[in-house]
């Protein structure tokens, strides 16, 4: 099989299990909060990359530190928005990612482009479509999955910079994937494990009995978001990048949220009306026209 192939193959692979991820962490999310899930994910995905991490020049990791900063923002919002909305909307919404970087290169002086005009109008419909039942529904958790989506966008921003400064790329991901870990641990204990004289002696070993016996529900969702799903394809992505096109990359990143719908029905039971998959059609060809261009960001290496 031809290299550029299995580069293809690779990015179709990855797109797939990006997919699987909403449904994965919705199904948690009626028991463990955003912060948990992103601490089991983020630390298990660390373990496995520490290698990586040897011998790594400062200079790498301080990106690596600013990046992974940035990163727990976007997940502490994506989950958050998970709890509150279906995982269908919230993959499409946070898929529109995708027009952040170019609409901040025209708030910096660049030009607007037609296919980012005709981007955003498609875009603008589909989510129209996507939320209408009969009037416009929008809740927090789609507030909190298009703040996602701009998080995201302006994660890719910045990794489109660095990833042209550091030396080892590896290095980079490993460093902002142990801090996402560290930042969801710190926020953890600042805002939700007991603190108190009084609350640490009642309430901690109850609040412990609770989140243990959850870590045990999920262990088996935790396990793959953390070693398949972020360890394992974070490094495929990048092999499958250097292997295939820009274009071919845009056009099978587009339809990531179209997997996460087909995995949200298999998984989850989660359907979508006519309204829904027209939203749905229209979001995807906003994501593929947003992109559709020789240059693309060299690093949006942003798991889902």
């Amino acid at each position: 099989m031809p290299l550029h192939l299995r580069g293809v193959l690779a990015l179709l692979l990855v797109t797939l299990v990006w997919g699987t991820t909403f449904p994965a962490m919705k199904n948690m999310t009626g028991y463990l909060s955003a912060s948990w899930i992103v601490l089991c994910r983020f630390a298990l995905a660390s373990v496995l990359l520490l290698p990586f991490l040897w011998r790594a020049r400062w200079r790498d990791l301080r990106w690596g530190v600013l990046a992974g900063a940035l990163l727990f923002l976007c997940y502490v919002s994506q989950i958050e928005g998970l709890a509150l909305t279906s995982s269908n909307r919230n993959a499409f919404i946070t898929g529109l990612n995708v027009l952040v970087p170019p609409l901040l290169g025209v708030l910096l002086g660049a030009r607007l482009e037609r296919r980012i005009v005709l981007a955003l109008v498609m875009s603008v419909a589909g989510l129209f479509a996507l939320c209408w039942d009969g009037s416009f529904s929008w809740g927090r958790g789609d507030t909190l999955a298009l703040l996602c989506a701009l998080l995201f966008g302006l994660y890719v921003k910045l990794m489109e910079s660095v990833t042209r400064k550091v030396e080892q790329l590896m290095a980079l991901i490993a460093s902002q994937i142990l801090t996402v870990a560290l930042c969801a641990a710190l926020w953890l204990l600042v805002t939700e494990v007991p603190l108190g004289i009084v609350e640490r002696g009642q309430d901690l070993p109850h609040y412990l009995a609770y989140i243990s016996k959850g870590l045990q529900m999920y262990s088996v969702n935790l396990i793959y978001l953390g070693v398949v799903a972020t360890a394992a394809i974070i490094s495929l992505q990048t092999w499958g990048q250097r292997h295939s096109s820009a274009n071919e990359a845009a056009v099978i990143y587009a339809f990531e949220p179209g997997c996460a719908a087909i995995f949200a029905f298999l998984w989850l039971g989660e359907t979508l009306a006519w309204n829904g998959l027209l939203g749905a059609a229209l979001l995807i060809g906003g994501m593929i026209v947003s992109q559709w261009s020789s240059v693309r960001p060299a690093a949006a290496l942003a798991p889902e």
